[in-house]
């Protein structure tokens, strides 16, 4: 690596550091309904939205209607995006004549996009007509990163208020998000992306004529404008079925900067309106510290991993896969970013980074996605985990777990729990059957332990609401489509239900003033520990598939073995 390397990652680490509190501060005034920067210029379509919908924005409910308008708000999203994608032969914006996709891939598109995760077993260009892309796909995207917040914002209310039934209004929580942060962040990166070079067109494709003589026909599209939200909302997928390999969505390094730092940066600013909203800073940037801490662990293991020296292909620098404009060091920041953040979008191919660098990626997306995580989601998965560790040094001396005031009980520890192992259990038990019947056999690239690691990432993927794939399974077929569409499904409601159901019980608990017996959370120790439980679960969770896929091939490609 060069000093040029070190420098671009610490410029990266810097600048999520630098944001965190401004963008931070920023949504915490959003989301207690203060007057803010936007809220002139854009609260006239905030109450225009209310007005069309009916919304009274001062009416709160309790968890269970919280829950039911979400379900049928993203049971809508879910209809939209299969219909447009079945109808699609026969709406406008369509200049390349595409036909109508199949059920089985329009079910599990629209599976992906209204659950966040923005897995993609189709290629954009040759599969999704613009119409599709912009009414269906970019508006999931903003929508469905909305709706982590919503219940990240509904958590918060269960654990700062008192003896309350109501945690919220799904519907005012869902517009501001969308209005106030997401829509205006998407619209500056959208201009800087379109400013580097990136393509925003309804132009059909070009062809044209190569300096070999030959011709090549360009695929072209709204593209700027989806990147921008898919970043930002850490929704990931991509325009173009290469993602920001292509140089149509990733022209320039800064270009790539801003893509990769997109990624991470909602969800780290979220932690400081996390510590804002709960009246404790110190511990919203503790759970920064701790997510950083993970985050740059994994990142320092796959660029040792990538830089080693190579027996099998005798190089020091594995560039394989990648995409030569950027080098390796880009490819694995984006990489460790995009798994630790639930994005899923890629610059480079993750099957060809080397087995830890791969097994990095797959186990930042088998903690539950709380390294960062996707934007919401990502911090009230670590508040569980948060929960975990509170509840287990509570047993540990004997006390009664709390925190923030509220005690936890074995009613949220169960469902804490259900949260945790549901998605645990869908991507061991998808893979397991995978590996062992004949459908999911036939899509493999590569046998051995490799092969392996791909149906493994495949599940992880999709039950983490991740989206990013190994890049050797074929997984458009219909049994990969239904069964990661389950994977989905399962990743996103059997958390984010639990989670409703955690904030509707503390809201009805009373807050217990900090006592000299009260367990601090904002200084080291619980940092040590709450890192521990994490890698604990994880490490116990998928040690033993871990050891089967990239790890063992770690071991046979150093003897020269590849696969």
């Amino acid at each position: 690596m060069s000093t040029s390397d070190f420098v671009e990652i610490a410029l990266y680490v810097v600048a999520l550091i630098l944001l965190t509190p401004l963008l931070g501060g920023y949504m915490a005034r959003v989301f207690k309904g203060e007057r803010h920067i936007l809220s002139l210029p854009l609260g006239w379509l905030e109450r225009l939205i209310y007005r069309l919908g009916g919304v009274f924005q001062s009416r709160e409910t309790d968890w269970k209607s919280y829950a039911g308008a979400l379900l049928a708000f993203n049971f809508f999203g879910f209809l939209a995006v299969f219909l447009l994608q079945i109808l699609q032969p026969w709406l406008p914006l369509n200049p390349q004549n595409l036909p109508a996709v199949s059920w089985h891939s329009a079910f599990n598109t629209a599976v992906s996009f209204m659950t966040n995760t923005n897995w993609q077993g189709y290629a954009g260009e040759v599969t999704m007509s613009y119409l599709t892309q912009m009414l269906g796909l970019t508006v999931q995207n903003f929508v469905s990163a909305a709706t982590a917040v919503c219940v990240l914002l509904a958590l918060i209310r269960g654990l700062t208020r008192k003896t309350t039934k109501t945690i919220g209004n799904f519907w005012t929580d869902l517009v501001r998000t969308t209005v106030y942060i997401l829509l205006p962040l998407s619209i500056v990166l959208s201009v800087a992306l379109v400013g580097q070079a990136v393509v925003q067109t309804n132009a059909s494709y070009e062809t044209v004529t190569t300096l070999e003589g030959t011709e090549q026909t360009l695929a072209l599209g709204p593209a700027a404008s989806q990147i921008a939200i898919k970043q930002l909302g850490t929704n990931g997928g991509g325009f173009f079925n290469a993602n920001s390999a292509v140089p149509f969505e990733n022209p320039t390094p800064f270009s790539n900067f801003l893509e990769m730092l997109a990624i991470l940066l909602i969800p780290a600013a979220l932690t400081y309106t996390y510590g804002k909203l709960i009246g404790n800073r110190k511990h919203g940037w503790l759970i920064f510290g701790v997510m950083m801490f993970l985050f740059l662990g994994g990142l320092a293991g796959s660029l040792y991993s990538e830089y080693s020296p190579n027996n099998t292909t005798g190089t020091t620098a594995n560039m394989e896969g990648k995409e030569v404009r950027f080098g390796a060091v880009n490819s694995v920041i984006w990489s460790t970013a995009t798994t630790a953040a639930s994005n899923g979008s890629v610059n480079a191919m993750h099957s060809s980074l080397t087995p830890i660098a791969g097994g990095v990626a797959m186990f930042n997306m088998m903690l539950g996605e709380i390294i960062f995580g996707g934007v919401g989601c990502g911090l009230y998965g670590m508040i569980l985990f948060i929960m975990m560790t509170v509840f287990l040094a509570g047993l540990m001396v004997g006390r009664t777990p709390e925190y923030l005031g509220k005690k936890i009980e074995a009613r949220d520890i169960q469902m804490v729990i259900v949260a945790i192992i549901a998605p645990s259990a869908a991507i061991l038990v998808f893979a397991g059957i995978s590996a062992v019947l004949k459908p999911g056999l036939a899509s493999l690239a590569h046998a051995g332990p490799h092969g392996l690691s791909e149906i493994l990432y495949a599940f992880a993927s999709g039950a983490g609401n991740n989206g990013s794939a190994f890049a050797g399974l074929n997984a458009n077929t219909v049994y990969y489509n239904l069964l990661i569409g389950l994977a989905m499904l399962i990743g996103r409601f059997a958390v984010l239900l639990p989670v409703l159901a955690i904030a509707g019980n503390l809201g009805l608990k009373k807050i217990s003033p900090p006592s000299a017996g009260s367990f601090s959370t904002t200084g080291g120790i619980f940092a040590i520990l709450l890192v521990g439980v994490i890698l604990i679960v994880g490490a116990l969770t998928f040690f033993p598939a871990l050891s089967l896929g990239p790890i063992i091939e770690h071991f046979l490609m150093n003897a020269g073995q590849t696969f």
